[in-house]
């Protein structure tokens, strides 16, 4: 693993697309529980190197019932993106992760965690990427249909503050999804 994390870091496979240049972002241990995939640094991330370090991740940890310290654990949790560097901004934000990330490394770190119990997918990319054709017609669908993808994946849309609207057109998310989150994440942490 040790060596895996060292190319990861050291990687610089698509510099000339990044506008703050490379800086691989991963948190992985070999006896990780559970691994969240999520999108992609943001320009919070990409300075403090720290996964999940801003508003989007503070969410994330109240919607799993995590502690800082039990979230930032890579024993318990491998903070794994689809994209590894922060990808520049779009018109409604940041851009996708860049594809050549999760094809390059994603087999091989989970070929080094053998001890995975759940993978958590944060948004369209890495449902699409994982789910491929299982995935329902949309996000919100894919979501709402949690359950067809246990007891390996849970579908999550992203924390972002950005999307509070989606999170207050869909209730069902934190009377439905949320609790069932919480029992697998605490069974699986603690277990």
């Amino acid at each position: 693993m040790e060596e895996l994390l060292f190319q990861i870091r050291d990687c610089s496979h698509c510099k000339e697309y990044l506008p703050l240049g490379p800086r691989p972002i991963i948190a992985v241990h070999e006896k990780s529980k559970i691994a969240i995939i999520g999108q992609a640094p943001g320009t919070k991330v990409h300075q403090t190197g720290i996964p999940w370090d801003d508003p989007s991740g503070k969410q994330l940890r109240k919607w799993l019932n995590v502690t800082d310290e039990q979230f930032y654990d890579e024993r318990l949790f491998a903070l794994i993106p689809m994209g590894f560097c922060y990808p520049g901004k779009g018109k409604s934000g940041d851009l996708p992760p860049r594809p050549e990330c999760a094809p390059l490394w994603h087999n091989q770190l989970m070929d080094h965690m053998p001890h995975l119990k759940l993978i958590i997918l944060i948004g369209q990319y890495a449902q699409n990427y994982y789910l491929g054709n299982v995935m329902k017609r949309n996000l919100t669908e894919t979501v709402k249909n949690y359950h067809e993808y246990l007891p390996n994946y849970f579908v999550l849309p992203h924390p972002s503050p950005r999307n509070r609207f989606w999170l207050n057109k869909n209730p069902w998310f934190g009377k439905e999804v949320l609790p069932e989150l919480k029992k697998r994440v605490s069974s699986h942490i603690m277990g």
